[in-house]
């Protein structure tokens, strides 16, 4: 009988040495979790210690000069009317833009995935390729179609006998024109998201519908809807988070004017932190935000669960 050696079987990872096949998978994923750890973990956890500390662009050069305040940026914060302008703007924009986006996406993918609709492949790519536009690059498209004197906007409202209109800088219609620009450049991924979780509803259900008498609106809504509630959750969860944390279309269009009217959060995070260097309250409206994100997905996923319940 052939025997092996305790080292040949060392060497060969034989089951019941130290490094066997248990704990390889741990080896291959140690990579993952030390990158996960330096560029995630220690970051946030050293935000988070900043956000109890004076750190300014003097403690850039020291540590020592970074003063220990304990709850006193989240005090100021809470006092600061900038504080509640730019969360109520950044609610304004995920209010409007955040429902509006998804219906778009929803219309958009419906229609696509009708097989009356000819050159789908061609409509698709048109609808998603804002998505990958660059967003710098078409920001200043839209501020040319929003031009006051020469916009594309203001000549085909001519048409229509409105009269033209600053948009940019109107603090009444600047956010709405955010708004706007926000869901042209961003439903086509929604769009991508509904149209894949239409075609995972078996076609069977559409044809027993119909013949059971069930017109086109009723099967829309005793079918469809329905079957891409998980799908809707997603969309819903990732639009709450990604428009709460609206940032660079106010800082490229209008930089947060006029009169901090499309003044976001994440807007006057970036103002404090790399303008005015006080990047210890910048890090304190850093977690408020994550705190204001992580409680409304919760709601939104409670909200969903006991609606599918019923």
């Amino acid at each position: 009988m052939l025997k092996i050696s305790h080292r040949d079987k060392k060497a060969v990872g034989y089951p019941g040495t130290r490094w066997s096949s248990v704990n390889a998978p741990y080896l291959f994923i140690a990579p993952s979790f030390v990158l996960l750890a330096v560029f995630f973990v220690i970051p946030v956890v050293a935000a988070f210690l900043m956000s109890f500390t004076d750190f300014d662009i003097y403690s850039l050069a020291h540590f020592r000069f970074a003063r220990f305040v304990g709850l006193g940026n989240y005090m100021n914060l809470f006092s600061d009317p900038l504080f509640w302008k730019s969360m109520f703007n950044t609610f304004y924009f995920l209010i409007l833009g955040g429902p509006l986006t998804i219906f778009v996406a929803l219309l958009a993918a419906v229609l696509l995935n009708s097989k009356l609709v000819k050159f789908r492949s061609l409509l698709r790519l048109g609808f998603f390729a804002p998505v990958v536009a660059t967003l710098v690059a078409v920001s200043v498209v839209w501020k040319y179609i929003y031009d006051p004197r020469f916009g594309l906007l203001n000549y085909a409202l001519s048409f229509l006998g409105v009269a033209p209109r600053d948009w940019l800088s109107d603090p009444v219609w600047a956010m709405p024109a955010i708004i706007l620009f926000a869901v042209w450049k961003n439903f086509g991924y929604t769009m991508m998201i509904f149209l894949a979780g239409l075609q995972t509803i078996p076609e069977v259900l559409y044809d027993a519908a119909g013949i059971d008498g069930a017109g086109s609106w009723q099967r829309f809504w005793r079918i469809t809807v329905p079957m891409l509630a998980p799908t809707t959750l997603f969309v819903t969860v990732v639009t709450l988070i990604g428009y709460l944390q609206l940032f660079a279309e106010p800082y490229i269009m209008t930089g947060g004017g006029p009169m901090n009217s499309t003044l976001s959060i994440v807007l006057l995070m970036y103002r404090q932190g790399f303008r005015y260097w006080q990047m210890g309250y910048a890090a304190s409206l850093a977690f408020v935000l994550a705190i204001v994100i992580f409680i409304l997905t919760m709601i939104e996923m409670r909200v969903q669960k006991e609606g599918s319940a019923v």
